[in-house]
């Protein structure tokens, strides 16, 4: 099954008035657009769905530390682009995607096992005395360098509830 030939070039037989005259009206001879714009709008629509796709899968693809950053480049270009209509509005949040990405860790993935092993390590302080025992040991060094661990014993300490 095929579309029906969209008629390209209109003939008008007779025209008293100009293109919409009033004595136009009601006879099939209303100005019309071009023939070839619903070409242009297909191939946009499809285009910008191709484009949506390939992000989608982009976006799958890449590190969670990028995410944000991908999302936000291209939020940050449509609204350049699209600046002057109410379109422009998406920079708003492009860029507050830009600012999230820098509030990612670093490399989660590289710190994952190391601090897991960590967690495992002081799961063996499990007594309330020998908390305070390491707690005390803890209070001797800045909490520049033991930060990470009070960090986690205080998570521990939540998730154990109260005692």
């Amino acid at each position: 099954m095929r579309l029906r030939a969209r008629r390209r070039n209109l003939v008008v037989w007779s025209s008293s008035a100009g293109p919409g005259g009033p004595d136009c009206r009601g006879r099939g001879l209303e100005p019309r657009r071009p023939a070839r714009s619903w070409r242009t709008r297909r191939r946009l629509r499809t285009g910008v769905l191709l484009v949506a796709i390939s992000l989608i899968r982009l976006g799958a693809a890449v590190r969670p530390r990028w995410r944000p950053l991908l999302a936000g480049a291209v939020l940050t270009a449509a609204g350049v682009v699209l600046r002057s209509g109410m379109a422009g509005v998406v920079m708003i949040p492009g860029m507050l995607f830009l600012v999230s990405a820098l509030l990612v860790p670093a490399d989660p993935e590289a710190a994952g096992p190391r601090r897991r092993e960590l967690e495992r390590e002081l799961a063996a302080y499990s007594t309330p005395a020998q908390v305070r025992d390491l707690e005390a040991i803890l209070d001797r060094y800045p909490d520049s360098d033991t930060g990470e661990l009070r960090d986690i014993l205080a998570r521990q300490a939540t998730a154990a509830g109260p005692r």
